[in-house]
């Protein structure tokens, strides 16, 4: 769905088909619930917030004006839906947890051994990212993982471009630190 397809739908809502906002909350709830969970690293809490993110931006959605792009806009909700979260909990905990395959392994592409292979480096991945602090973790989740450009990323965050670029430098030489051993064996298979 794009920019045009997700104004089909604000408008919908807006002339009174509340209905539609089902298929805002399909596209986006993967990654408002990825937000949630990189600032609050609780599953139950990153759930709430989520919710509690698509709860705000229905009762605002009056209030999009269009100036950027709609996932650009929710996800701030949900970021500062978050954070607000975060301050009232106060409680930081970390807790690694697998997330759905959505699709990533294709059973004909490759064989049992390297399935299992791909799903480890995807593990030692996802435990990397988790390892880094908060606003880091979620920072490469947004620019790498989301492909969003810096940008948007100022807009969701309030960050500022440099910052955010400089965050992600130093996310990106502790993830090569942390993973250099993974890196070492590809590099060996290659040779």
């Amino acid at each position: 769905m794009n920019q045009k397809e997700d104004q089909v739908w604000l408008d919908n809502i807006k002339n009174g088909n509340p209905a539609s906002y089902t298929f805002i909350v399909d596209k986006y709830k993967h990654m408002v619930y990825t937000i949630a969970m990189k600032i609050l690293s609780n599953p139950d809490d990153a759930q709430d917030a989520a919710q509690e993110s698509f709860i705000k931006a229905y009762q605002q959605i009056g209030s999009f004006a269009g100036k950027s792009k709609f996932s650009t806009w929710l996800y701030t909700i949900a970021y500062r839906t978050s954070v607000s979260k975060l301050k009232e909990s106060r409680i930081v905990t970390v807790e690694l947890n697998e997330e759905p395959d959505d699709g990533y392994f294709s059973d004909q592409a490759a064989s049992g051994l390297e399935q299992l292979e791909l799903k480890q480096q995807k593990r030692q991945v996802e435990a990397a990212i988790q390892k880094l602090p908060k606003m880091e973790a979620l920072l490469i989740t947004l620019y790498y993982m989301n492909e969003m450009p810096v940008k948007e990323i100022e807009a969701i965050t309030g960050l500022g471009a440099s910052n955010i670029k400089i965050q992600l430098f130093r996310a990106r030489k502790k993830l090569e630190r942390d993973l250099r051993p993974l890196l070492d064996d590809e590099l060996k298979k290659i040779n």
